[in-house]
């Protein structure tokens, strides 16, 4: 059943987790608002929806329905700009790590988040993390935040600040110009098909622990830069794609991100990711063919 509430309004959403109880046998948390620039905008909104509207439902929880999972969709972006100070390597497509790095195959939980830039939505992010965390150690509740990269599928809102690779597909399908923000188009993203991070949900659910934190992304398997992305939106349109070089990047822009999923794996080793980018966007093309239409 659908509940019209907003995160915000406490009473609303603790009637809804009071009228289920302990009949609620998990809550996946992926209420967020996710601009940097409309949380530049109005950073107390911003705020208001992604740290306290978690904390209304940690509450809720905790007051409800304490024996049901709980499971945060965080962000990377709670580690700021740190990945830009990794070593890189300029490739012909793609900035690389140097390959002995310890990052080399994949960034792990354990990069620090302090003394670095982060963007109002990455701090109000970040609040929410730690509090799903400490609800987790404190409290006792089986709590897991999920620290996404390039979370994606066919049904993914093709937006310019949001929509990564459908985005991409979106403009060679409809002839669209897509702008390319600094470092020569040569950042990279891993991306995850929503059918392995349910998956990977589902894993947590059937065995679950507290106050854990777990990078999720497509990692070595699914990864790609900008400029490859375009190259393989063209190769599936059959497109010409429309670029425009911006030479300054987004504020805090990753460079380089590539995810491990090693700890996630460790914990539930029967999960894996099964979808790659050419896959996911193979995928995004078919299942859009007959709406993303150039305009007459």
């Amino acid at each position: 059943m659908h509940h019209d509430a907003d995160i915000r309004d406490r009473d609303s959403l603790s009637a809804v987790f009071r009228h289920y109880g302990r009949d609620i046998a998990v809550v996946i948390h992926a209420a967020a608002q996710p601009s940097h620039d409309w949380a530049a905008r109005d950073p107390y909104a911003d705020f208001d929806i992604n740290a306290v509207g978690t904390l209304n439902v940690l509450q809720s929880v905790r007051e409800q329905c304490v024996d049901a999972p709980l499971i945060h969709c965080s962000t990377n972006k709670v580690y700021g700009d740190r990945p830009n100070a990794l070593p890189m390597v300029e490739q012909e497509t793609r900035w690389e790590i140097t390959p002995d790095h310890r990052y080399a195959a994949g960034i792990t939980e354990d990069m620090s988040i302090d003394a670095c830039l982060h963007s109002v939505f990455g701090a109000s992010k970040v609040a929410a993390d730690i509090l799903v965390q400490e609800y987790g150690r404190h409290f006792g509740l089986r709590t897991a935040c999920f620290r996404g990269g390039t979370l994606t599928g066919p049904g993914h809102s093709a937006t310019e600040l949001h929509g990564f690779l459908a985005y991409v597909m979106r403009c060679a399908m409809e002839r669209r110009t897509y702008k390319l923000f600094g470092y020569k188009g040569k950042q990279v993203r891993d991306a995850v098909h929503s059918r392995d991070v349910v998956a990977a949900f589902e894993a947590f659910f059937r065995d679950p622990r507290s106050g854990d934190v777990y990078n999720l992304g497509g990692g070595r398997h699914s990864n790609a830069s900008n400029l490859e992305a375009i190259a393989l939106a063209e190769k599936i349109s059959g497109n010409e794609m429309l670029v425009e070089h911006l030479g300054t990047p987004r504020t805090g822009d990753h460079i380089w991100w590539i995810s491990s999923n090693a700890r996630f794996r460790q914990h539930y080793p029967e999960w894996q990711v099964t979808y790659d980018v050419p896959l996911i966007m193979n995928e995004i093309y078919e299942t859009n063919a007959d709406r993303w239409v150039p305009a007459r």
